[in-house]
C-alpha cells in the first residue's frame, strides 16, 4: 500500500484528496500547512509520493520540495498543486525539481492517473 503524504491549508482539498486515495487503498498522511508537513518530512517518515499545494502558511510548497530533494537528497515523487496556473509558475516548479503540476480545482481522475504514472 503506498503511503502518501499530502499537504494542502484548504480543508476540502485534502478531504477531497483523502477519499479519492483511499478509494484506491494508498494511505494518507495529512498536513494542514507547511510546518506540519516539514514535520512530517524531518521525523524520516517514508513517503512513496508528496502532493503539495505551492501556497501555504509557515512554509510554502518550495520548501517541502526543497527538504526533499536538497536535504534530505531523496527522488521521492512530488506532485504540486496550484490554483496559480501561470506557465512561469509551472515552469519554476518544474525545474525545482516537481514530477508533475496540477492546477485547482483538483481533477482527482487526472491526479490519481498521474500517481499510478508516478509508483510504476
Amino acid at each position: 500500500m503506498a503511503k502518501i503524504l499530502v499537504c494542502d491549508d484548504d480543508e476540502a482539498v485534502l478531504q477531497i484528496i483523502q477519499i479519492a486515495l483511499r478509494n484506491e487503498k494508498m494511505e494518507t498522511v495529512l498536513a494542514n500547512d507547511g510546518r506540519k508537513a516539514l514535520q512530517y518530512l524531518h521525523e524520516n517518515t517514508p513517503f512513496d509520493l508528496i502532493i503539495t499545494d505551492i501556497h501555504m502558511p509557515y512554509h510554502n510548497g518550495d520548501d517541502v520540495l526543497k527538504t526533499v530533494r536538497e536535504e534530505q537528497k531523496k527522488n521521492t515523487p512530488i506532485i504540486m498543486l496550484s490554483s496559480d496556473g501561470e506557465e512561469e509558475v509551472i515552469a519554476l516548479a518544474l525545474k525545482l525539481g516537481v514530477n508533475e503540476f496540477i492546477t485547482k480545482p483538483v481533477d482527482t481522475d487526472k491526479l490519481i492517473k498521474k500517481i499510478r504514472k508516478l509508483l510504476r
